[in-house]
């Protein structure tokens, strides 16, 4: 059997070949009704089109990569699927690279991006060193800064703005009265580990307190939930407890609140426990736990918005930098009532 051509997509759908190109490559600027008669015949017959042949006549192929710096945790699957969905509505497909916060997993990574010739890249960088952001840029490849604040006024990005939220966190355990306050958070390499500590120094000051002694730092490898409940052991076998304990995330917070049920230490009672993303986790664990939310999914959204605004239309294209504020979200951990 003959493989099936645009010309006999175009004809089935009764468009013409530069249409049924158009739905192919530039989805946004076909008509609804058009586009799906198209795509109707593309199912009917069966076209599949030639990629590689494409991407080479383009220079790019119809795809953007994600790179993030921990794919099991829930925030950035939140974050991929809004990237997906823009994406899958402008007719691209995503490649998805998981650095584990590896600065040299995160470069092969952003190497077989380029290789597959992806028009773009959204990027949570695993640490401060962007060399390798200019280095995408020279290939002509456009990046946009993912829940990180671009350092130039010609990157675009969209983040959230931690400090605000760390001080949304240490001040609503003050408010409840907690005087001995611990911080748990990642590998100080992490930008938002290192802005939420500034957050929750900032409610301290502003609280008449001294960060440098009101404040306990208790920094993992990692951010899971196992590292979490190794936290809880640390405090434990400190001693003296802290009355209020932030996290650097929710899964932190979860095996902190599972290191300290299992010590019989009782949470808000005892120790009150808030931690950071507002995971779907944080409102079904045993005590719901207390968080801040981020807007992840419209954080990836906007991002895959601004990237392939950048890609369209290089010449017209605005570089932005936008910042969502964050939002406390009160439940158990924090309030008994």
């Amino acid at each position: 059997m003959s493989s099936v051509s645009i010309k006999d997509v175009a004809a089935r759908a009764g468009v013409s070949p530069g249409t049924v190109s158009n739905v192919l490559n530039r989805p946004e600027k076909v008509a609804t009704s058009t586009r799906s008669r198209v795509e109707r015949a593309i199912r009917e017959l069966g076209f599949v089109r030639h990629g590689s042949a494409s991407s080479l006549r383009a220079g790019h192929s119809r795809t953007i990569g994600l790179s993030v710096i921990d794919i099991g945790n829930p925030f950035f699957t939140d974050v991929a699927t809004g990237v997906e969905d823009v994406a899958s509505e402008r007719g691209y497909a995503v490649i998805l690279g998981n650095s584990s916060g590896d600065r040299l997993k995160e470069e092969r990574n952003l190497l077989v991006f380029a290789e597959q010739r992806v028009r773009g890249v959204l990027i949570t960088p695993s640490d401060e060193d962007l060399s390798r952001i200019d280095r995408l840029k020279e290939r002509g490849i456009c990046v946009v800064f993912v829940d990180h604040p671009a350092a130039r006024a010609d990157q675009c990005s969209v983040a959230v703005n931690d400090v605000t939220g760390g001080a949304m966190a240490v001040t609503h355990l003050l408010e409840g009265g907690a005087r001995r306050i611990a911080y748990v958070t990642g590998p100080t390499t992490i930008r938002q580990c290192l802005e939420r500590r500034q957050g929750a120094e900032r409610a301290l000051l502003a609280a008449g307190r001294t960060p440098a002694t009101a404040l306990q730092e208790i920094s993992m490898t990692a951010m899971t939930a196992r590292h979490g409940q190794q936290a809880a052991e640390k405090l434990l076998a400190q001693g003296p407890l802290p009355d209020g304990v932030f996290c650097a995330n929710d899964l932190l917070a979860l095996g902190v609140l599972r290191g300290l049920m299992h010590a019989g230490v009782r949470v808000p009672a005892d120790v009150a426990l808030i931690g950071y993303d507002d995971i779907d986790f944080a409102s079904a664990s045993a005590v719901t736990l207390s968080s801040v939310r981020q807007p992840t999914h419209r954080l990836g959204q906007v991002a895959t918005e601004l990237l392939l605004d950048e890609c369209d239309n290089p010449d017209t294209h605005a570089h932005q930098q936008i910042m969502f504020q964050p939002e406390l979200v009160i439940r158990e951990s924090t309030s008994s009532t």
